[in-house]
């Protein structure tokens, strides 16, 4: 069959190809190719620059260099993985490429790759692969998100509503307080995400500079090594096996995976909003909801964004264990794994992205979200035994609980339970006319603030 989104084997490519396509330009193999290309003739290019060491810088030379990787192309990479079907080794067909390219210098083309094990090649091109993912598409897409559940938490801020512990009614909160939490747990982890640093390495074939100093002894090869990798506004990393450990890779997914778990969990709450009435999703023209129920409007995003975000973390988790495990200098198994770094990231690009079209689809029903709090009159008994404690009354919340615990409790019961209580006249006036609805603290205040 002939690849397209119909054959794909992965839904990323398939189904949600156009919702992951923002992270192409990062991880796809042309992707990966170009950034070895770019690495590799940076690292030339650094090697001329530097006096006493590499090839006598020929401005031809150099410019052909420049060339080859900022004008790095499709029909580039099929003809560096021409090249790879006889090396059988990626990066090593990396260099036979541009050696090609400098092929009219041939003094210049013998410094290609030089010094250099595959791996720092390789952690450079993903960590700056990494590094262009995170600033272009991972940011923005949850500063979005962020930004449409903060424009709901205002827009629902005053709108009070059942709180449920362990189920049960509770202190009544508003829609736009529950909503506020999550913009706050979102910004937690997506800082953390943004400061994550992102380390490489330029250190040889076991990370000592062994072939570096056999062929020029008086260099300082770690000096020159911490200028190329901060030339790419990465961290320098000067312990290292053959590879750079991955233990950034590992914290930057565990905070990747726990904001996908704040997500989730959003997701399964506004699913049950939305089970409740206190959410209705919006009808579009055209959609179907159910195969045989012409009245369903199902909350699909939200589903569909619990089931992405949990494929998502399964990688991430797999991908942060195994990452930084290798056996003694290297093993093969973290160049396969690396592979999927778009997969894991691209699973929760689409979450995100479901979620964000979930909540353009909502519509608040204050109506619901009153009657249910009219019901439930008994979440009064907090403040009732509160104010009594503060009056001094004894024996207040068993006096309430013996009330209200395991009973049907009317507005009217409670009424007739305060007018007989000893307190002030203005404080039995004012619990006398509380309702549920004015019953939710701070909630407004806090929606608003965040």
């Amino acid at each position: 069959m002939e690849l397209s989104p119909l054959t794909a084997i992965s839904p990323l490519d398939g189904r949600y190809g156009a919702q992951a396509a923002e992270l192409r330009p990062w991880f796809s193999e042309l992707a990966l190719i170009r950034a070895r290309v770019r690495v590799e003739a940076a690292w030339l290019a650094r090697l001329a620059a530097e006096p006493d060491l590499g090839p006598d810088p020929e401005a031809d030379a150099l410019a052909c260099l420049e060339a080859a990787a900022d004008g790095f192309c499709e029909a580039d990479a099929l003809a560096v993985k021409a090249i790879e079907r006889t090396t059988n080794h990626d990066v090593k067909a990396v260099e036979y490429f541009l050696r090609e390219r400098l092929a009219p210098w041939p003094r210049v083309a013998e410094f290609t790759h030089f010094a250099c094990t595959s791996e720092d090649v390789n952690n450079l091109a993903w960590a700056t692969l990494v590094q262009g993912a995170r600033g272009e598409a991972l940011l923005p897409a949850i500063d979005a998100l962020s930004a449409s559940l903060r424009t709901l938490a205002h827009a629902c801020a005053d709108a009070p509503m059942l709180a449920r512990t362990h189920g049960q009614p509770a202190s009544p909160t508003t829609m736009g307080k529950e909503l506020a939490n999550v913009v706050a747990r979102l910004g937690r982890q997506r800082e953390q995400i943004a400061a994550q640093p992102i380390l490489a390495k330029m250190n040889g074939a076991t990370g000592n500079y062994n072939a570096h100093l056999a062929a020029y002894p008086d260099a300082d090869w770690p000096a020159i090594g911490r200028r190329f990798v901060e030339g790419f506004g990465l961290e320098w990393n000067p312990y290292t096996t053959q590879i750079e450990p991955h233990d950034w890779l590992a914290e930057l997914f565990g905070a990747v995976a726990r904001l996908n778990t704040v997500l989730i969990d959003f997701a399964r709450d506004a699913w049950g909003y939305i089970s409740l009435g206190y959410f209705r999703s919006r009808a579009a023209a055209g959609e179907v909801g159910s195969s045989t129920m012409p009245h369903k409007v199902n909350p699909i995003d939200f589903e569909n964004a619990e089931g992405n975000l949990g494929l998502a973390n399964a990688l991430l988790d797999h991908l942060a264990r195994k990452l930084p495990v290798s056996r003694w200098q290297r093993d093969l198994s973290d160049s396969t794994a690396l592979r999927n770094l778009g997969v894991g990231l691209g699973y929760s690009l689409v979450g995100w992205k479901s979620i964000e079209r979930g909540l353009a689809r909502l519509e608040i029903d204050r109506a619901v979200l009153d009657a249910d709090l009219e019901r439930h009159p008994e979440v009064l008994a907090e403040a009732i035994q509160t104010v009594m404690r503060r009056h001094g009354a004894a024996g207040a919340y068993e006096e309430l609980m013996a009330l209200t615990r395991g009973r049907t409790v009317t507005a009217d019961d409670l009424r007739a339970f305060i007018l007989g209580l000893d307190l002030p006249a203005e404080e039995t006036a004012r619990l006398a006319s509380l309702r549920p609805a004015d019953y939710t603290g701070l909630a407004a205040r806090l929606s608003r603030e965040i």
